[in-house]
């Protein structure tokens, strides 16, 4: 009884996660963490996380009816209706965000539990809702966070804030949009904890009621894009709905909530803006037009004008006088303000006529402020001129006009003090340029007096203020600039200016009698057409040569910059030598964190130990890559520290050939030469080192064979003997060293081998006997030893032998080793031979040298996530694809295997030994079932056959990865990124050692991997891949089950039935789904389901909306994002915690959101046009983005394998922007958004990612036209006119030199050809070169050529050439960087970089004009294909023959016409330049198209092109099929175009009528007439050429009866005979000559092609009328542009040795040999045989 009193002890809590496990579906599979009795979730920082997110002890009083609270997700989730599956997702999401963050506070900063949990609260509070706080203030609203909030309570706004974002779909594109959102719905949580009673809302009404309506908005404006053919005034982007938010209206909107008036709707307030006739635009109007690229960066362009006017007047005053009055000089360069003031007035003009569309949805304050700026320059504009009038004496012309209205006044200073005045806003821009840090704060300031300050500077904005660098920075970059434009300026003057300034004024007195065009003004006696025509190119190439100062410049400090970086100190395998004894301290450095648990012990042997570790695994993983051989990977292989030896092993490859080149020292030596042979041996540290390894380690192993003492007692007699350095040549007799090699090599051969146990251990004693013997007679026969040992004894000895311990790996491992030592007789330089293994190598070794931060421990590190977008990509190459044969008998897997034979024969060797371990397994499974044995020969046979069957699956399969993981192929880049986990695993079990004892750490050990890192595929189509069972699905479901971390986000597309009362009616439903592999059952498990508001992929660009659906699954505090043709290494992998650590240290002023790493581009070894963009793309990903990054402060994302703050981009709209056809280049938007949010972009050289890139010519034209529409697209944009606006002068110059001022000047380059031709076309077609330019004052004036030659600079490649000379140079050594040079050049480089700037010009200024932009597949597999003649006519017709044949017809006029300069050097260079351009514009596709000179393919080309050209275009017929569909196509742009557009398109066309009027007159038949009647004869023979052919065409006569033929016939005869007597006429009576024919089609030609542009141009108002007409005479262009090309194709075709010579500079030597063996198989194998 009395026991019964005893109270009974109160059950023990129940751990946090007891509440969730009720919240998770059983039927579903869990993410990363369990929520169960898992180990993982006993670890106490996701304890602590679990409890802080489950506790409710504030929230009682506060439930919600009917609802059972398990955590803040569910009490959220409850309130506001969000999905389970959002909900579930977002919870793990902040449990691991703040289990992270907890676990680095407590440990770095020394802090109790408790401190670091309200730390952890604290910064996920901040980082989540910062963008809120700075939108509340921005808005001048209240925020719903209170700063005094208990922790629950932030948790509950964070969980909030998570929750909206999770759901938000294609919303999470508009930040302040989910930001009032979030501010409405906190309202309601508020109120909640005011005590207002609040109902359940069911599943899903978060997504129905509130996202829904926002996405159907979007999708409405997304449907006027009309597939981007709409003018983007028509519709609302993301950026402009977004932007609602920003508005007045929304902040009288939010004001109402002090009022106590309920906020409405996001929706609602979304509908105001978007309803209405007016267009929906706001703050910003993208209008396609040239003068974006002035409005956006004016004060670029005011100075470069303002410039160019004062060397002018210098230039000008001076010239000719030796008594220039200096104040008369600085009197006239005054008035350069007044073109400031005219330029200010002009560009106020533009910007009320370019937003004038977003008015109406903009604040009062816009419109106000752009009309007053227009009123204010106009002001100006007057008063700045008439003041200058009044200082100037006697004005005449304009200047008497404006000082009549001063009253005729003179008054020197009165423009001096109106100068001042007109420049005091100048005066203070630049003040607060040198004060960055005030302009900052004023920008940010919310006082009134500085906001109406700031608003007249720049329009107030949420984005964009407060954009400025740390002053050292600004030095740096201002520095630079100042330089730039200083070296600039005076070449400008005095090579492009001066020079012209003598000419231009005899120019100007001469007068021209004989004017050899008829003068529509006759009485013009000034020569200002000249004057134009000179000047012209000049003034272009001014304008555009700051890009080529900026990159010789860059050029040179980026590769200083890279040197004060150690690039390229280590760059050799000789180098690693070298510096490899100082590897290992330098890998401590890096990569092992202070008072680290791998350390506490012994603090150098665990060092040695984490460096064995780690070097080994990357050995191991370029083995399992197949770069380097099983030989290759024992020399590499570090062996491990032995703590019973006093040494430290190197790996062979330091130590190779060093015991035989010592032998072969040694025998030379006698007794008494024992100091010269330890200088000699001694003078090589690792020729000491050999010795010594190979002395211990032998002595180890028979120490280990040896049971018998007395055995050991005579080994370490001979061992003592040999240690000591002064006897050992008093010992032994160096001559019988090679027969001692010889035995020890016999010996390690029986240890290596496999043979039987007694009959193994005879022949060890027999070999230890032979080695004792051959020592025996090398023993000197004074030697002490000599008594020790007995020949008699020695066939006595080593009877015993202890085998017990070879069986370990160890022993194998030395014995392998020490064999190798001894035999291995070639250079430890040539180790590895693959080049790819020693680049890798070189670079890891020289990056453990670079400024790299110091890793945390692993379980303070960042935690991360890796982003994978992917669509129709190949996952795995099928064996079908591998052996598929093109038209020359060259399969895929051959190719790879002619490219690569080293990796595929190190393939063969790893596949047989895993084949071999295979069988070795099948085989004992076999025989441990059932006790079978091998007498039983049915079921053997049946083994064997299975066997049989399975192996040569397994070959397939690994064949198939082998050539998958050389493409650019999804498998590749999973392999790749997940060295993440395989690095850290490895991190882990150093961290975590097997000698632990708390349960804790091996739990960490296990799961810290998992904790750390997420690795993300968004296959947006995964779901319609596995309903079609397409084999991808499989493959992709292969990579899951290989690796059990990777994770699949995909679109879920499904049919629902409608709940009203519909009969059975059902709609589409899309969710974003995660899954992951089961490993157990092979399949696919569900973790994640939550629905979407609507087709994800509808709204924007395909990518960017792939990656925004993926994101929510995404984990931890940095995101990398991948593209689907990249790679990663195991050895960069390993460096992630130090990139990592980046993120807390500011770069200038501000902390880095975005991590710049640089790439290896792989597929550089493919072809000649792979290894020239490879060398261009190794360029810019490293001495470009090192320059942009610092000391340039531009660097953004350019779709590289950057890392973002996760967080901070999340918050803030995404990693990239999504809009229709303006975000076509999505990637770069990510950089521009984080810019203008504050954010700051680094570059960090000591990591680097793998990347692909286009192989073949058309991808690669394909590509450059994909960017350049991108480019094109961007200058239209409000980021890009933000950044030009916002940043400080320096900074917007080089902003504008690297984006879209590389695209604009590249077209600037070609139009300084046309401008250049054009002009002298008019001086040599009006005689005017003659009687000018011969003057003796200005015939041997060059200037002008002079000044072109850097527009040729430009024009043959070199800006792309130098950036890449210096890189090579700095990583690779100067002499190789010249070495690939020359051989690129002999490969035809520049021909091929002249092509790609017609790619960039002609799309860039198509996509501003007409637009057009689409993104534009390449394809990223083996290019080895030969390309018809019709398909690269489709494709490069327009874009570059045509261009080319105009240029060509140019200068083909002036060569035959033209007078002057023809003995000038610089004037042969230009014409060089301009002729080579044509050359390449006309032939580089066919130049580097494979077999592209083959007889038989040319002819089959032919017959195709010739089928091409005559199929009838109509509905449904492909331009691939029929000329007409294509010609309709490439018109497509001129269909939606704007008025404005056709009306330039028929400007620019007008150009070829030129080319009659001005050749005309130089018929013989004209007899120097310049009657306007010349002119017109001329259009009447142009109408006889067009429509006599149509009249006579078979397809008119064929609408004519047949009874009609016979007088149709000779009407054509009669018309024959008619035209034949004209000619006779023609050439007996007026004088035409033959030359006049030839001239003639110079003259004609021209003109049909204007009349096919403005027929193309005016075709709604032609179509019925003249269309059909003008598509013949296109048609007949077309066929004699092919026809020319074809002809010289044909004829080096016929030519045996121009195709060999073609494929030696597409391919590599081998290849060619290959591709050649190829075709000889074919021909002797049947037609469906494959090559294997």
């Amino acid at each position: 009884m009395a026991s019964s009193s005893v109270p009974k002890r109160p059950p023990p809590p129940p751990p946090p996660f007891a509440r969730l496990m009720r919240s998770r579906d059983p039927r579903n599979e869990y993410n990363i963490l369990p929520f169960d009795g898992s180990p993982i979730m006993k670890l106490p920082e996701i304890e602590i996380a679990v409890e802080a997110v489950t506790k409710m002890k504030s929230l009682s009083g506060r439930k919600i009816d009917g609802v059972d609270e398990i955590d803040i997700f569910n009490w959220l989730s409850s309130l506001f209706g969000f999905q389970k599956g959002n909900t579930t997702n977002q919870r793990e999401h902040l449990i691991l965000l703040l289990a992270n963050i907890y676990t680095r506070k407590k440990d770095l900063k020394r802090c109790t539990e408790v401190e670091a949990r309200q730390a952890a609260i604290k910064q996920s509070k901040q980082d989540f809702l910062n963008n809120y706080e700075l939108w509340c203030n921005y808005m001048r609203t209240k925020s719903n966070i209170r700063a005094e909030e208990t922790e629950q309570k932030c948790l509950i706004y964070v969980a909030l804030y998570l929750l909206i974002w999770g759901e938000a779909s294609n919303i999470r594109f508009m930040p302040e949009c989910i930001c009032y959102i979030f501010h409405k719905m906190a309202d309601d949580v508020n109120q909640v904890f005011s005590g207002d009673k609040m109902i359940q809302n069911p599943d899903g009404s978060f997504l129905s009621n509130i996202i829904k309506p926002i996405y159907e908005i979007l999708s409405k404006e997304a449907g006027k894009n009309k597939g981007g053919k709409a003018s983007h005034s028509r519709w609302s982007n993301y950026d402009d709905l977004n932007e609602c938010f920003w508005s007045g209206k929304c902040s009288l909107e939010l004001r109402k909530q002090k009022e106590k008036m309920p906020l409405r709707a996001a929706h609602e307030i979304l509908e105001k803006f978007t309803d209405g006739w007016w267009k929906s635009k706001i703050n910003f109007v993208e209008v396609r037009t040239y003068w974006q690229v002035y409005r956006s960066f004016d004060r670029m362009w005011v100075f470069f004008i303002m410039a160019l006017q004062a060397m002018i007047i210098v230039a000008w005053t001076q010239s000719g006088s030796t008594s220039a009055n200096n104040e008369v000089v600085l009197r006239r360069v005054l008035s350069i303000f007044i073109t400031y003031a005219i330029l200010s007035f002009f560009r106020a003009i533009l910007d009320v006529i370019l937003s004038i569309h977003a008015w109406r949805n903009s604040d009062l304050t816009q419109p106000l402020r752009y009309l007053l700026k227009l009123v204010v320059a106009a002001i100006w504009a007057v008063v700045l001129p008439v003041g200058y009038s009044t200082s100037v004496k006697n004005p005449t012309g304009p200047l008497k006009f404006l000082n009549h209205w001063a009253r005729d006044s003179n008054n020197q200073s009165l423009y001096n003090y109106i100068l001042v005045l007109y420049m005091i806003p100048d005066l203070l821009a630049i003040m607060l340029f040198l004060l960055p840090r005030l302009r900052e704060k004023m920008e940010l300031s919310d006082w009134p007096v500085i906001n109406i300050v700031m608003w007249w500077v720049q329009p107030k904005l949420y984005v964009g203020r407060g954009m400025h660098v740390g002053t050292f920075s600004l030095l740096k970059y201002t520095i630079f600039w100042i330089l730039v434009l200083s070296v600039k300026l005076a070449f400008s003057y005095f090579v492009e200016i001066l020079p012209l300034i003598r000419p231009t004024k005899v120019i100007m007195k001469i007068q021209v009698e004989n004017y050899r065009l008829h003068k529509f003004v006759p009485n013009v006696k000034h020569n200002m057409g000249v004057i134009i025509a000179i000047w012209s190119p000049i003034i272009l190439v001014y304008f555009m040569d700051v890009q080529v100062w900026y990159t010789i410049f860059s050029t040179l400090l980026g590769g200083v910059l890279g040197a004060f970086r150690h690039l390229g100190e280590i760059r050799t395998i000789g180098m690693v030598h070298s510096r490899f004894e100082s590897i290992s301290s330098k890998f401590r450095s890096c990569f092992v964190p202070p008072h680290s648990d791998a350390v506490s012990t012994s603090k150098e042997a665990n060092e040695n130990e984490y460096f064995c570790c780690m070097w080994n695994e990357f050995i191991r993983s370029m083995r399992m890559e197949d770069l380097i051989s099983n030989r290759d990977r024992e020399l590499l292989l570090l062996p491990p520290p032995l703590t019973n030896e006093p040494r430290d092993q190197l790996p062979l490859f330091l130590l190779a050939s060093k015991i035989p080149a010592a032998i072969n020292i040694a025998k030379e030596f006698k007794r008494k030469d024992h100091a010269e042979l330890e200088k000699v041996i001694g003078s090589d540290k690792y020729t000491c080192a050999a010795i010594l390894d190979c002395y211990y380690t032998l002595k180890s192993l028979i120490f280990l064979l040896l049971k018998d003492e007395d055995d050991k007692k005579i080994v370490d007699k001979v061992f003592h003997a040999a240690n000591g350095k002064k006897f050992f040549l008093e010992n032994f007799n160096m001559s019988g060293m090679p027969s001692l090699a010889v035995k020890l090599e016999q010996f390690l051969k029986i240890l290596m081998a496999d043979y039987g146990d007694e009959e193994f251990k005879s022949k060890i004693t027999t070999a230890l006997q032979e080695i004792m013997y051959i020592i025996l007679e090398s023993i000197d026969d004074n030697s002490t030893l000599k008594g020790a040992l007995k020949r008699d004894e020695i066939s006595h000895k080593f009877k015993n032998i202890n085998t017990s311990d070879i069986k370990k790996n160890t022993w194998s491992e030395k014995v392998n080793r020490l064999y190798l030592l001894l035999t291995f007789k070639e250079s430890g330089i040539d180790v590895p031979l693959n080049s790819e293994a020693r680049r890798r190598i070189t670079f890891f070794v020289n990056s453990l040298f670079m400024n790299m931060r110091s890793a945390p421990k692993v379980s303070n590190m960042r935690s991360f996530s890796v982003l994978t977008p992917h669509y129709k990509e190949e996952v795995l190459y099928s064996d079908e694809e591998l052996n598929k044969e093109n038209e020359d008998g060259v399969s895929t897997l051959f190719y790879l295997k002619t490219i690569y034979p080293d990796e595929w024969t190190n393939f063969e060797e790893r596949m047989k030994d895993k084949l071999e371990e295979v069988k070795k397994e099948e085989r004992r499974k076999w025989v441990s079932y059932g006790g079978q044995t091998l007498s039983r020969s049915d079921e053997w046979t049946n083994f064997e056959e299975r066997m049989k069957d399975k192996l040569e699956e397994e070959k397939k399969e690994e064949r198939r990865k082998w050539v998958s993981y050389r493409g650019q192929t999804l498998s590749r880049s999973v392999r790749g990124m997940m060295y993440y986990k395989k690095a850290l695993e490895l991190q882990c079990s150093m961290e975590f050692t097997d000698s632990i004892s708390n349960e804790e750490d091996r739990i960490r050990k296990q799961k810290f991997p998992d904790l750390k890192f997420t690795y993300i595929i968004s296959c947006q189509i995964y779901g319609n891949l596995k309903r079609s069972k397409d084999p991808r699905q499989k493959d992709i479901l292969n990579l899951m089950i290989m690796y059990p971390s990777l994770r699949v986000a995909y679109i879920d597309e499904v049919d629902e039935a409608l709940k009203e009362k519909t009969e059975g009616k059902t709609e589409k439903v899309y969710y974003s789904v995660l899954i992951k592999g089961d490993t157990i059952n092979n399949s696919e498990r569900e973790i994640y389901r939550i629905r979407l508001p609507g087709s994800p992929t509808k709204i924007g660009e395909g990518k960017p909306e792939n990656q925004n659906h993926a994101i929510i699954f995404t984990r931890g505090e940095a995101l990398q994002t991948i593209d689907m043709n990249q790679d990663n290494y195991f050895e960069e992998a390993f460096k992630m915690r130090n990139v990592l650590e980046e993120f807390p240290h500011s770069h200038g002023a501000q902390k880095p959101t975005i991590l710049g790493l640089r790439e290896h581009v792989f597929t550089g070894s493919v072809s000649s046009l792979a290894w020239f963009m490879s060398n261009q793309e190794f360029s810019f990903v490293t001495i470009g983005q090192r320059f942009l990054a610092s000391p340039l402060r531009v660097r953004f994302h350019y779709g590289h394998p950057d890392i973002f703050d996760r967080i901070f981009h999340i918050t803030r709209g995404g990693i990239s922007k999504a809009s229709k056809t303006i975000n076509l280049s999505e990637d770069i938007f990510a950089g521009f958004n984080s810019t203008l949010r504050l954010g700051s972009v680094t570059h960090h050289d000591y990591m680097q990612v793998g990347k692909g890139r286009d192989v073949g010519m058309n991808q690669i034209s394909l590509f450059e036209a994909k960017v350049a529409n991108g480019n094109g697209e961007q200058t239209l944009t409000r980021d890009v006119h933000r950044l030009g606006c916002h940043f400080d002068f320096f900074r917007m110059l080089s902003f504008y030199c690297t984006t879209v001022g590389f695209y604009f000047n590249s077209l600037v380059t070609v139009l300084i050809v046309y401008v250049f031709l054009y002009g002298r076309l008019y001086m040599v077609m009006t005689g005017l070169e003659r009687e000018i330019l011969e003057d003796p004052q200005i015939k041997n004036n060059n200037a002008l050529e002079a000044a072109l030659v850097t527009q040729s600079f430009i024009q043959m490649g070199m800006l792309l050439v130098l950036p890449m000379l210096m890189e090579i140079g700095l990583e690779k050594g100067f002499r190789t960087a010249l070495g690939d040079f020359f051989i690129m050049q002999l490969q035809l480089s520049s021909v091929f970089f002249t092509f790609q700037l017609g790619t960039k010009a002609h799309y860039f200024g198509k996509t501003i004009l007409h637009g057009g932009s689409k993104y534009r597949a390449t394809g990223r597999g083996f290019v080895v294909r030969h390309s018809k003649f019709a398909d690269n006519y489709r494709l490069y017709s327009r874009s570059h023959f045509v261009k080319a044949l105009e240029l060509g017809l140019l200068l083909v006029i002036y060569e035959v016409y033209g007078e002057s300069y023809r003995n000038s050097s610089l004037y042969l260079f230009i014409t060089f330049s301009m002729w080579f351009l044509v050359g390449s514009w006309l032939f580089a596709p066919f130049i580097f198209n494979p077999s592209g000179f083959e007889w038989q393919k040319t002819v089959n080309d032919w017959t195709d092109w010739k089928w091409w050209m005559g199929i009838r275009g109509g509905v449904g017929i492909q331009p691939e099929n029929s000329w007409e569909s294509w010609w309709d196509e490439e018109q497509e742009h001129l269909r939606y175009t704007s008025i404005r557009g056709r009306v330039l398109e028929i400007l620019l066309a007008l150009r070829f009528f030129v080319y009659q009027y001005g050749i005309v007159y130089h018929f013989d038949i004209a007899h120097h007439s310049r009657s306007l009647l010349v002119y017109g004869l001329s259009w009447c023979a142009v109408l006889v050429i067009l429509i006599v052919p149509k009249i006579v065409s078979v397809r008119r006569l064929q609408m004519f009866h047949m009874d009609l033929q016979l007088p149709l016939r000779m009407l054509k005869g009669l018309l024959f005979l008619i035209l034949l007597a004209v000619m006779i006429i023609l050439f007996k009576i007026c004088g035409l000559t033959l030359s006049d024919l030839f001239a003639s089609i110079l003259a004609f030609m021209p003109t049909g092609w204007a009349f096919i542009l403005v027929g193309q141009a005016c075709r709604p108002c032609l179509h019925k009328l003249l269309w059909e007409p003008i598509k013949e005479v296109a048609r007949a262009y077309d066929f004699m542009m092919g026809l020319l090309l074809f002809t010289p194709i044909a004829f080096l075709s016929w030519l045996p040795a121009v195709n060999e010579f073609q494929t030696r500079i597409l391919f590599n030597q081998a290849f060619s040999r290959g591709l050649h063996i190829s075709m000889i198989l074919a021909g002797k194998k049947d037609g469906g045989a494959s090559f294997n």
